[in-house]
């Protein structure tokens, strides 16, 4: 997609960003298209319409999102959660059963993009310019991880976000980190 925004053209249909897959026809082809910057995209302001506005291009623009399944929670003004189930596949040391680093990384970057998004009110091309994440302790097996990002400050181009990862209990996080996001202009 790089900068630009894309819909889905269902049956000759164009479907918005928060109509997806639940209502495409079983069978039915998916084809993605440019429309316009994708800037112009602005978020819904209803909690409900933007949690689902962003979950679509959570899920379906970014593909390791996808195959590691992570799953949108909550997006409130500058902020977002996001789960990552707890899976087999994932496990860093099969001996103990703890979740590998780099999936916490991707957990972390991927809550982080959303809150940047949700302070920007619209879907916007970011990349990540700094990530550094404190690793407080290891993950229980077993249990999904709940990353919770905070986008703090905007600038005309930088955005600063803070998040902690945890399993249930904030006041015990797994990690935490500080990252800087950068807008990236057509």
């Amino acid at each position: 997609m790089g900068s630009q925004g894309a819909r889905e053209l269902v049956d000759g249909q164009a479907c918005s960003w928060a109509r997806r897959a639940a209502v495409r026809p079983p069978g039915a082809v998916r084809i993605c298209y440019c429309l316009q910057p994708m800037s112009d995209f602005s978020l819904p302001t209803d909690p409900a319409e933007r949690r689902e506005a962003l979950s679509v291009l959570f899920t379906e623009a970014v593909p390791h999102n996808h195959a590691l399944g992570l799953r949108l929670e909550a997006v409130g003004g500058t902020d977002a959660t996001v789960v990552m189930p707890y899976a087999d596949v994932l496990v860093g040391n099969p001996e103990t059963g703890v979740v590998a680093g780099g999936a916490v990384t991707t957990l972390i970057d991927a809550a982080s993009g959303a809150a940047v998004m949700a302070a920007l009110g619209a879907f916007a091309a970011i990349v990540t310019l700094d990530l550094r994440i404190d690793y407080l302790r290891p993950a229980r097996p077993g249990l999904p991880l709940t990353a919770q990002a905070e986008c703090y400050k905007v600038t005309r181009m930088v955005a600063f976000v803070r998040a902690r990862v945890h399993q249930g209990d904030p006041a015990t996080p797994v990690a935490s980190s500080q990252g800087t996001f950068m807008r990236v202009e057509n």
